[in-house]
């Protein structure tokens, strides 16, 4: 759930709010748009299940229209900003919101889930990758129902932007609590990322059948940075952000092959880690060290009802683990519109919707 600390990872902020300040509104670039991952994109599907994994309440929200819909930021997530750019006026709804008009697109992310089922389960009720995947069958259904042809569907999905955000929690709510998951005592970390890999890899396939081809996957960030995984860690958080490193270093390979063995399929991996800007950016002088709202202890999110920050848009991290409104239209710019060519591989979100 996170991103890097140094911040001299961000992004080309004065490019990205011309881009959408000059944003003519018109025609989404594709028909429809659909979300799966974790906390960094959840938009309110945790809200009504049974767990510490929530973000309905302010201070969350206390800058986004809606007010606190579930999302882990003062404002927009990562997918929201996406979505902005890809021409949609309206945000992508949650599944969980049982909402009729599914054609335009679904919301499936979950906060605290993971790759691995078990992933979060310390923290109560989530819905894992593979669950996430089930919903989406569920929506594939309810289209196909509504355009009366399977044909009809399926070429209507394979037009749309698919994002995937995950692999953060299999990491900070899994391998890395050891008291509740065996996992760190059972891999090494390399073996971990191979099977987290693979397991991955069949996900992906699975959504490719259900009818995806535009597909973009986030890798995991520097997860070790964050404010709560140093106050957790300490001077160890560097074995954190190296463990996740060695399954973020699969996914480009993985992308490939993913593209080199399914037909039509259009896979592209969006480089979280590698993502930097230079020093004199706008955004390098962001205060990385401390969270805008106060944390739950152990938790990392938001005190229910606390003040947050005066000026949200100074820091990095909204709380211990997800970032600020400002941080996430950054990501979101550079994951969109490449400002390198190692930001996003073969290709950015914006070309992806042009193929």
């Amino acid at each position: 759930m996170a991103f890097n600390d140094t911040l001299r990872i961000l992004l080309p902020f004065l490019f990205l709010t011309q881009c959408l300040q000059n944003f003519v509104r018109g025609e989404p670039q594709v028909p429809c748009y659909f979300i799966f991952g974790d906390s960094l994109v959840d938009s309110g599907n945790n809200n009504q299940l049974n767990t510490q994994a929530k973000a309905n309440y302010l201070p969350y929200g206390v800058d986004f229209p809606e007010g606190f819909t579930g999302r882990f930021t003062n404002n927009r997530t990562i997918t929201d900003i996406i979505g902005q750019l890809l021409g949609f006026e309206d945000f992508i709804p949650p599944f969980a919101n049982k909402m009729e008009d599914i054609i335009r697109g679904v919301n499936y992310a979950s906060a605290v889930s993971g790759i691995r089922d078990e992933t979060g389960k310390q923290q109560g009720d989530r819905i894992p990758l593979n669950e996430q995947l089930r919903n989406h069958l569920i929506t594939v259904l309810r289209i196909t129902k509504i355009m009366k042809s399977a044909s009809a569907a399926r070429q209507y999905l394979q037009k749309c932007i698919y994002v995937v955000i995950t692999g953060n929690n299999d990491y900070i709510n899994n391998y890395f609590v050891p008291d509740i998951y065996p996992t760190s005592r059972l891999y090494t970390p390399q073996q971990f990322a191979d099977g987290l890999a693979r397991q991955y890899s069949n996900q992906l396939k699975d959504l490719y059948f259900s009818g995806a081809r535009k597909v973009a996957i986030f890798g995991v960030g520097l997860i070790g940075l964050t404010p709560e995984i140093i106050g957790r860690f300490g001077a160890n958080y560097s074995m954190v952000n190296d463990a996740a490193q060695l399954f973020s270093n699969k996914l480009l390979p993985l992308v490939n092959d993913l593209n080199s063995h399914l037909t039509g399929a259009k896979f592209t991996y969006i480089n979280t880690t590698g993502i930097t800007v230079t020093s004199n950016d706008s955004l390098s002088l962001l205060n990385t060290q401390d969270t805008c709202c106060p944390v739950v202890q152990d938790l990392g999110t938001c005190v229910p009802g606390s003040t947050p920050c005066t000026d949200r848009t100074q820091y990095a991290y909204f709380d211990g683990f997800h970032p600020t409104d400002v941080v996430n239209e950054g990501f979101a710019g550079r994951a969109y519109n490449e400002k390198l060519p190692s930001d996003a591989s073969p290709y950015d979100i914006s070309r992806l919707a042009r193929l």
